[in-house]
């Protein structure tokens, strides 16, 4: 049995969609569920209308930050290179395989205009009937070809493809595949820049850098059966097909970069770890064999199993990524945490008398994106306005009076302390409940509110009134006793 050797190949127009990444997590695992299995990087660039500036930079960046290290590659060379199609373009091996092509029968040379053969095609799709493009140009004489090149006639090299009979081939996902070759286009395979197409690319550079295994999605699968047919033509091994059913924003829509939904790199500014979001697209398509949602990149090594990988498409549901991304932040160490998101805590929080460490804590049991945080902390630096309505809880059983009472005996309490740490006012507060036989939310939720301002904060009225410390924390109380008084 063959080192299994897969390929993620992707063409730098922008940003990482997570189709894109998901196929390069899958390509990586079936690798390296095999120990000696190899990960191999290529950038294909042929489309050179569609590339933008940079985005190279950001394949190896998101590689990186997800941990799906490769094996081979532009960066870092290999066996097989170049690892750039269009570097490998310049040594003229695609126009040599299509020639080559051309020789064995599966292509021909064609001078039609691409113009007007779409616009034979929308005749055809006017009219309701199938188009199937009858070249002219394959009846020509290798002499008349010579000719017309000679005399700087622009040509495209196309494959040919008999239209009798059918063309199958097995899929690791789909089972086995069949299409009547009728229905196969002759596709463009060098165009007339001299570059060839992406069909044409993949299937010579597969071929060479020895691609065992093919990971892609299920829109390639009417496209496979060509692919095969050069494979054939050229006596070479086919790799396994393995496609993927798409990645869905809803029931009906395909999630796209085009239509403007999230990118890797927008999720990741939003404040979602790659970690966490490597994991989740894992499970959009493919189903473990046990009820577990979280997942190492180790772990999915071992558990991940092509057989399981569904047919139909998968919905991108941003909560359940959400969720995730909580359960992810809240299993970190404290101090890995408080590293994380120190730099978001001091954008949030300008004030340096306020234990940032202390925030860290109360905020790690309660977020779920980074992103979160500065709304979280606001009132911190600046106390908002806010209504008196905000007392009023039925769960906690307050209302506005409740708050008054409740404020005044806590401020009494607070302002008597002389050890201002948490364990102390945390004792102190719940005493003082005990004496006044009321229900814990109705002190401490009116405590929470006047100190925040805020209906939801990331910590209880104890752990935000020991980070305010205590004159901030009588200010505030002051300041709310007077607004309900003022109401009342």
């Amino acid at each position: 049995m063959s080192k299994v050797r897969t390929r993620f190949a992707p063409s730098p127009t922008g940003y990482m969609h997570i189709g894109n990444l998901r196929t390069a997590l899958y390509e990586y695992l079936v690798a390296k569920k095999e120990d000696d299995g190899v990960f191999i990087l290529r950038i294909e660039d042929t489309d050179q209308g569609r590339l933008v500036e940079g985005a190279t930079d950001i394949i190896y960046d998101t590689l990186k930050q997800c941990g799906l290290k490769h094996d081979e590659g532009p960066d870092i060379g290999g066996n097989y290179g170049p690892y750039v199609q269009s570097e490998r373009m310049k040594s003229g091996i695609y126009k040599e395989y299509a020639w080559k092509l051309i020789e064995l029968g599966g292509a021909h040379v064609c001078f039609c205009k691409e113009e007007d053969i779409e616009e034979q095609r929308k005749i055809a799709l006017a009219k309701n009937v199938s188009f199937k493009y009858d070249d002219p140009c394959k009846f020509l004489s290798q002499q008349e070809i010579e000719q017309r090149i000679a005399a700087g006639e622009k040509y495209v090299i196309r494959q040919n493809i008999n239209p009798e009979g059918t063309t199958s081939f097995d899929d690791e996902v789909y089972g086995t595949i069949t299409v009547e070759n009728s229905t196969l286009d002759e596709s463009i395979l060098l165009k007339s820049d001299g570059f060839p197409t992406y069909n044409f690319a993949n299937v010579i550079d597969d071929h060479m850098m020895e691609i065992t295994h093919v990971v892609r999605g299920n829109e390639y699968l009417s496209s496979t059966p060509k692919y095969n047919l050069i494979y054939e033509a050229f006596g070479w091994n086919k790799p396994t097909y393995i496609h993927c059913p798409p990645v869905m924003k809803d029931e009906h829509q395909k999630l796209s970069k085009r239509n403007g939904d999230a990118s890797f790199q927008d999720l990741v500014a939003k404040g979602y770890l790659p970690q966490a979001i490597i994991n989740y697209i894992a499970l959009l398509g493919w189903a473990p064999e046990t009820e577990q949602e979280i997942y190492t990149l180790d772990e999915l090594k071992k558990a991940f199993n092509v057989k399981r990988i569904g047919t139909s498409g998968a919905i991108f549901d941003i909560e359940k990524l959400r969720w995730m991304n909580g359960m992810y932040l809240r299993a970190m160490s404290l101090e890995d945490f408080t590293a994380l998101i120190m730099p978001e805590i001091e954008k949030a929080v300008k004030n340096p008398v306020y234990d940032k460490q202390e925030i860290a804590k109360i905020l790690q049991p309660r977020i779920s994106i980074l992103s979160e945080i500065p709304e979280m902390l606001d009132f911190f630096d600046t106390y908002p306005a806010f209504d008196n309505s905000f007392y009023v809880n039925k769960k906690m059983k307050t209302n506005e009076e409740i708050a008054l009472k409740s404020l005044i005996e806590a401020r009494k309490i607070l302002s008597s302390l002389e050890d201002w740490r948490e364990p102390i006012i945390h004792d102190a507060l719940m005493n003082l409940i005990q004496q006044l036989q009321i229900k814990n939310g109705q002190l401490l939720f009116p405590v929470r509110i006047a100190l925040s301002g805020k209906q939801f904060t990331p910590g209880g009225a104890i752990e935000i009134a020991t980070i305010l410390r205590k004159e901030e924390t009588l200010r505030r109380i002051d300041s709310a006793l007077k607004q309900l008084q003022n109401n009342l």
